[in-house]
């Protein structure tokens, strides 16, 4: 027994480390850190959805309960739950009595359902902060600032692989905070990729697509891509002509995916005038290009058509859709065509004359004056229509075009899938709270000028006043009563990346037929690109060549990529995002009818506009202007050409209908254009053989020579018609009437 009895001097220090432990314990206890309303139960909220928007984060709440979306409102949130019903939602006497906690552990009726168990750390969060009295937060609480997580891209070999990420939370005061467990997780792509809850990902499917984390008002996103098979995949090393087809090609053999071959002469020859003329090619031009045998001469070819005035011509009508150029816009409807031409003219000029695409979009920021004399202020009247200045509406609408970020949806709330705060949407709007619009000396004219008296915005939810700041900014802009000339330096710096980019893609979209980011006027974090390294590239190309618009466009159809074949094959036949194959694209309305008149040789006109003006220089008259045309020519109509109603890229229609092809078939664009003094008349005049005019027909509807099939089968249906010159007229019908025609292939 003696071995189980202590000594003097050893109870002695035994009775010490029990008392050491004990006051330790009890130091560790009395200061223990306070739940934070802000940094701990916020978050709670977050992960269980409770403040999203198809549960309390609504505009109207749900069940009586309101909570800000995402948690924008603190304060706001703070009060609905702790001090609107008393006792209820919260019961500081009987924590564990509180609605907060009863209906997310489903222990009474809750339309949300189960959020979570009684054991878990969510709950014992909320108890916590419960039983210390449901107190706000006393003094200022560190930021958020930033999410970082685990990886930037994960590859998996094979479908069923799993990984997982953490999320690392960065904080105002530099501290760091693992948050796997208090974000939120959602894949933009199911079918190759899922995640769950806890930041689990599992592959299904082959292919490549991005995986998200939300925490705050931040949103990060991981690349994944799910290989497939390598069975029978042979990389074919296609030439690479510049750095666009090495970063395409790259990601096209990380994917297993072989581009198409090349296109054929014909093929590109129409691509090219089409893309940079607005047109299909002429007879004349396809015998001489044909009959080239120079290896350099599609290069030749770009450099020619970049060169033409044609090209400044469509991008001009391209600038004027998305500045909504528009004669008949304000009140008196019917007065301000002339303004409208000023607006129009000024732009053809600078694109004719080559002008850097910053300094041409940092005029129109900082313009003021006269409507009538000075162009570029007319994207203070036609960007958003009316008879008064919107400064909400302009500055929703100015994003949207200049960074191809919709702003606008941080107007009520932070932004639900973008980093943008309200903070950040109305210290933006007053940019431009300051426009205004006075009357000229004549009728038709409004002076554009800055009321540096006028307020700046208001906050929507504390009425605070927001200084003018750029997007990101943490300070506001220093300036002299009129900030647009400071926003005009940082829109259009080299190292705005949000502008250089947006330009880029836009460039690239409009003649691929999509872009790196798509849609192009809605760039996120949770819409990445498909092709990053390439966005990148061709952003920096931009930059460095001086903003130059020919510059860009030259490299896009010198690359193998433009000029891959629309024909897939077995290895691409499901690609629509990697630009392994030619897009087809259906022509836009004022491409598809110049193209008819350039075939025809009989020309359209419309009202309002000088005999021989082409369709892609007609801009659109508002209903109930008197003076021109009345917006919607019926073809412009038909084909989906862009209304203006808005700026969304969306507005120029590029699906085919059926009422396209019943407007082709039997309306008068063709009609008018088959019978005599037609091309018809002057292949028959010439006298040719029947297999001749069959030839030219189809160089001159389809920049193609028939196939032998094709020859054979149409000179039986002329034999038969005992070669009646309708017959002629209904193959030439045919040949416009086909996809063949009303497609870029």
């Amino acid at each position: 027994m003696n071995q189980y009895l202590l000594s003097a001097s050893g109870l002695q220090r035994l009775i010490a480390i029990c008392l050491v432990l004990c006051l330790t314990t009890l130091a560790s206890t009395s200061n223990a850190e306070e739940v934070s309303f802000r940094r701990d139960v916020m978050p709670v909220l977050f992960r269980a959805g409770c403040n999203s928007g198809t549960c309390h984060g609504a505009a109207r709440g749900k069940d009586g309960f309101h909570l800000s979306l995402f948690g924008y409102d603190p304060k706001g949130d703070y009060y609905r739950i702790s001090e609107e019903m008393i006792g209820r939602r919260v019961n500081v006497a009987l924590p564990e009595q509180s609605l907060l906690l009863r209906k997310a552990t489903g222990s009474v009726p809750h339309t949300g359902g189960k959020l979570f168990d009684n054991d878990s750390a969510y709950y014992a969060t909320l108890i916590k902060w419960i039983e210390e009295g449901a107190k706000d937060d006393a003094g200022p609480v560190p930021e958020v600032v930033g999410l970082e997580l685990s990886t930037e891209s994960i590859v998996f070999d094979r479908p069923g692989m799993q990984e997982s990420i953490q999320v690392t939370a960065l904080a105002s005061d530099g501290s760091r905070r693992d948050v796997t467990n208090l974000a939120r997780y959602h894949s933009n792509n199911a079918s190759v990729v899922d995640i769950d809850s806890d930041g689990h990902i599992t592959a299904k499917g082959s292919g490549d697509s991005h995986v998200f984390a939300r925490f705050n008002r931040f949103t990060v996103g991981v690349e994944i891509i799910v290989l497939p098979s390598a069975e029978n995949f042979n990389w074919p090393d296609p030439p690479v002509v510049n750095y666009i087809d090495q970063l395409v090609f790259d990601r096209l053999q990380k994917l297993r995916i072989v581009p198409s071959e090349l296109c054929d002469d014909e093929t590109f020859l129409r691509r090219i005038t089409l893309d940079l003329a607005g047109r299909a090619p002429t007879v004349s031009e396809y015998e001489s290009f044909m009959a080239d045998t120079a290896a350099n001469k599609r290069e030749q070819k770009i450099e020619a058509l970049l060169t033409d005035d044609a090209f400044a011509d469509l991008w001009t009508t391209l600038w004027a859709e998305k500045l909504r150029v528009m004669g008949g816009n304000y009140a008196p409807v019917g007065t301000h065509i002339k303004a409208a031409d000023a607006f129009y003219e000024w732009i053809r000029t600078q694109l004719r004359n080559d002008r850097p695409l910053n300094e041409f979009v940092s005029e129109m920021v900082s313009a003021s004056g006269s409507n009538l004399i000075n162009g570029p202020s007319n994207m203070y009247t036609m960007l958003v229509h009316g008879p008064r200045f919107q400064p909400k509406a302009y500055a929703a609408d100015f994003s949207q075009v200049f960074l191809g970020v919709q702003i606008q949806c941080a107007e009520c709330h932070n932004h639900p899938f973008d980093r943008w705060t309200m903070d950040d949407y109305y210290s933006f709007v007053s940019f431009f709270s300051g426009i205004k619009r006075k009357p000229g000396v004549e009728p038709r004219e409004q002076r554009i000028y800055y009321d540096a008296s006028v307020a700046p915005a208001q906050h929507l939810v504390d009425g605070r006043p927001m200084p003018a700041r750029t997007l990101g900014a943490t300070e506001p802009v220093e300036h002299n009563g009129d900030p647009r000339q400071q926003l005009a330096d940082w829109l259009t710096s080299a190292d705005n990346e949000m502008f250089s980019r947006n330009l880029a893609n836009r460039i690239w979209a409009q003649l691929i037929g999509r872009g790196v980011v798509e849609p192009v006027d809605d760039v996120r974090i949770s819409n990445p690109p498909t092709n990053e390294p390439l966005l990148r590239a061709l952003s920096d190309h931009l930059v460095d060549s001086g903003f130059n618009l020919r510059s860009l466009v030259r490299d896009i159809c010198n690359s193998r990529v433009y000029q891959l074949s629309s024909e897939p094959n077995n290895s691409n036949r499901g690609d629509t995002r990697q630009f392994s194959h030619a897009r087809l694209r259906r022509l836009r309305a004022d491409v598809l009818m110049d193209s008819v008149v350039t075939v025809t040789n009989v020309p359209r006109n419309f009202s309002g506009f000088p005999a021989g003006t082409r369709a892609i220089d007609v801009y659109p008259r508002v209903a109930g202007d008197t003076s021109g045309p009345q917006y919607g020519d019926q073809f412009f109509e038909t084909f989906g050409r862009s209304s203006r109603a808005t700026i969304c890229a969306c507005e120029t229609k590029s699906e085919p209908t059926l009422s396209q092809s019943l407007h082709m078939a039997v309306g008068d664009t063709l009609r008018a254009r088959l019978g005599a003094g037609g091309r018809i008349k002057q292949l028959l005049e010439a006298k040719e053989s029947p297999e001749t005019i069959i030839k030219d027909l189809f160089v001159l509807a389809l920049c193609r020579q028939p196939t032998a099939e094709e020859i054979s089968s149409l000179q039986a249906l002329i034999e038969d018609s005992n070669k009646d010159s309708d017959i002629y007229e209904d193959i030439f019908w045919g040949l416009l009437n086909s996809t063949e025609f009303a497609f870029n292939h």
